[in-house]
C-alpha cells in the first residue's frame, strides 16, 4: 500500500527519511551531507518519483522509487487519491 507523504505527521516523516538516508550506506561515492541527502529526499517524495511503501509481508515502512512499486498498486493509489 502506498502512504501519501504528505499525510504523515512531519515527524514521522522526518524520521523515515533519515531512517532511510542512513541506511543508504557510505559506499556510493557520495559525499553529500545528510542535509543534503534528506532534501534530495524529500524532493523525490514531491515529485512523485519517490514513494512511502508500507509492505504488508514486513509489517513496515519503507521509501522507495516509484519504479520499485508494483504497477498495481500505483494504479490503486492513483484512483483512491
Amino acid at each position: 500500500m502506498i502512504i501519501p507523504h504528505d499525510q504523515l505527521e512531519p515527524q514521522t516523516l522526518q524520521n523515515l527519511i533519515e531512517d532511510f538516508v542512513c541506511r543508504e550506506g557510505t559506499d556510493n561515492g557520495d559525499d553529500s551531507t545528510e542535509e543534503q541527502k534528506v532534501l534530495r529526499v524529500r524532493t523525490a517524495l514531491g515529485s512523485g518519483s519517490a514513494v512511502v511503501f508500507f509492505n504488508a509481508e514486513l509489517s513496515q515502512c519503507i521509501l522507495t522509487s516509484r519504479d520499485q512499486v508494483p504497477k498495481e498498486m500505483l494504479d490503486a493509489w492513483r484512483h483512491d487519491g
